[in-house]
């Protein structure tokens, strides 16, 4: 029989990291539950994380991927393993819930059960996520309303500062996080993301043409679009690290994210938002090729980093 719950992570070059989001999840669920079966992916990484957490910790299911296949593709690989994917079977063995779960994260005492119960006791709840603070224990938001035009300006022009932290750029009050009862919300944050097995069988799984970014924001407008709702458990602490696989290679992360972002709106939006989505970040790119030029200017760049970010922001003009 399958446990109740199947945990995923999937590592790149995180070995440290990643023993650590392993350690603190066995402990959490070995103390409070729910019985669970973790797997880890691992995209091709050159540090041992494989051979380690074999070593160590030999209860893990491993998964080794040949090359880095990114987020999405690597989820897929651990939730084809367990029986969800093209064709999957209602009527076989699978666990009640998916949780995903990032390699730079440590989970807090309970965290792992009260996003479970949540998941099924809140009414139509098809997701849950945690409530994330910073490695210093510093405020990080944990889930975002859809994107709009409104975000993309938020993120390539300057804004003042007061307006960051509003619903204008897709954040949820603080309060409601503090308030420390689940609230729904259009899409919780990747690195924790726990996903009732209903809605995996109604909605698929990864669309792997999201490479890196933006795939679990396409997962939960699908979940959305179901007629399941997600939620943000605040009483689930999870510390998240944030961005300790991608800012290995900032270039490349760049253009993985703006492709994403791209992809985003031209599968869910209308065509004037994909319009003047296309608009606005094509101006965009042209205000940061003006930017790496000043930084290269003062100091602050290479001449190499400033040609290889110029040619990415000239690649994303041209999606």
């Amino acid at each position: 029989m399958p446990a109740d719950l199947a945990v995923i992570i999937v590592s790149w070059n995180t070995r440290d990291l990643t023993l650590d989001a392993l350690r603190t999840l066995y402990a959490d669920l070995e103390a409070y539950g729910p019985g669970a079966d973790v797997w880890l992916v691992d995209n091709a990484s050159t540090d041992g994380t494989a051979d380690i957490v074999r070593r160590i910790l030999p209860q893990t299911h491993v998964i080794e991927s040949p090359q880095n296949v990114g987020f999405a593709e690597g989820n897929n690989l651990a939730l084809r393993a367990l029986g969800f994917g093209d064709g999957a079977d209602e009527s076989a063995e699978l666990p009640r819930a998916v949780y995903l779960l990032n390699p730079d994260t440590r989970t807090h005492p309970r965290a792992t059960r009260l996003l479970y119960d949540a998941l099924f006791n809140l009414p139509k709840a098809g997701v849950t996520g945690a409530r994330l603070t910073y490695g210093d224990g510093s405020f990080q938001h944990s889930a975002f309303r859809f994107p709009g035009l409104a975000q993309l300006v938020f993120d390539l022009f300057p804004v003042p500062a007061r307006l960051h932290d509003t619903a204008v750029n897709g954040r949820y009050p603080r309060e409601l996080y503090a308030a420390g009862e689940p609230f729904p919300v259009d899409h919780t944050l990747g690195a924790t993301m726990m996903i009732r097995r209903e809605a995996i069988l109604d909605t698929g799984i990864f669309d792997e043409q999201f490479r890196m970014y933006c795939e679990e924001i396409d997962w939960s407008m699908r979940i959305r679009a179901a007629g399941y709702e997600i939620y943000c458990v605040p009483a689930a602490h999870v510390t998240h690290l944030a961005g300790q696989s991608t800012k290995q290679i900032r270039p490349q992360s760049t253009l993985n994210l703006w492709r994403s972002r791209v992809r985003l709106y031209d599968k869910h939006a209308s065509p004037f938002v994909r319009r003047a989505a296309r608009w606005i970040i094509r101006a965009g790119m042209s205000r940061k090729i003006g930017q790496a030029h000043r930084d290269f200017q003062r100091g602050e760049l290479t001449a190499a980093q400033r040609d290889a970010m110029i040619e990415v922001y000239r690649t994303i003009q041209g999606l």
